[in-house]
């Protein structure tokens, strides 16, 4: 018998509640974080422990048959994936900040200024409905 394989993320807010969900339906997994893959004791599964923006790829690869992942990763890097079901945990929020130098009274200010993002297709779908130009210069790791 072949194993369903499940993509979640290896750490981070939706980590703990992926494994919340699949404890509660009494699937039982031996370790976790510290590997790739682990698999069910009492189910065929594995669940694979990847980087939250790697998940897409392994998706569309056919390494793994499902994930459990952040719309915004989706958005970004997945929209040829189709979402099968909103599971109600883990909100993302983006914010726009600009230095306190600067004089900002609405989103027109931001016409032709660089935005640094590490979202370039949330940041320019949302210049485009509030139709803004301005250069994304794009971002990656850790950036808070």
């Amino acid at each position: 018998m072949s194993k369903l394989k499940i993509a979640v993320q290896k750490s981070g807010r939706l980590h703990d509640d992926s494994m919340k969900i699949l404890k509660d339906v009494g699937i039982s997994i031996d370790n976790g974080r510290d590997q790739l893959k682990a698999s069910a004791k009492n189910f065929p599964l594995e669940v694979f422990y990847l980087r939250n923006g790697d998940i897409p790829q392994y998706l569309r690869d056919g390494i793994v048959d499902a994930a459990i992942i952040g719309e915004n990763v989706l958005i970004e890097k997945g929209q040829d994936i189709p979402i099968i079901e909103k599971l109600g945990f883990s909100s993302c929020r983006l914010s726009l900040a600009v230095p306190k130098n600067i004089q900002f009274k609405s989103l027109k200010d931001l016409q032709y200024k660089r935005i640094a993002t590490s979202y370039p297709n949330t940041v320019q779908a949302f210049l485009n409905k509030n139709q803004i130009k301005a250069n994304l210069h794009i971002i990656n790791g850790s950036v808070e």
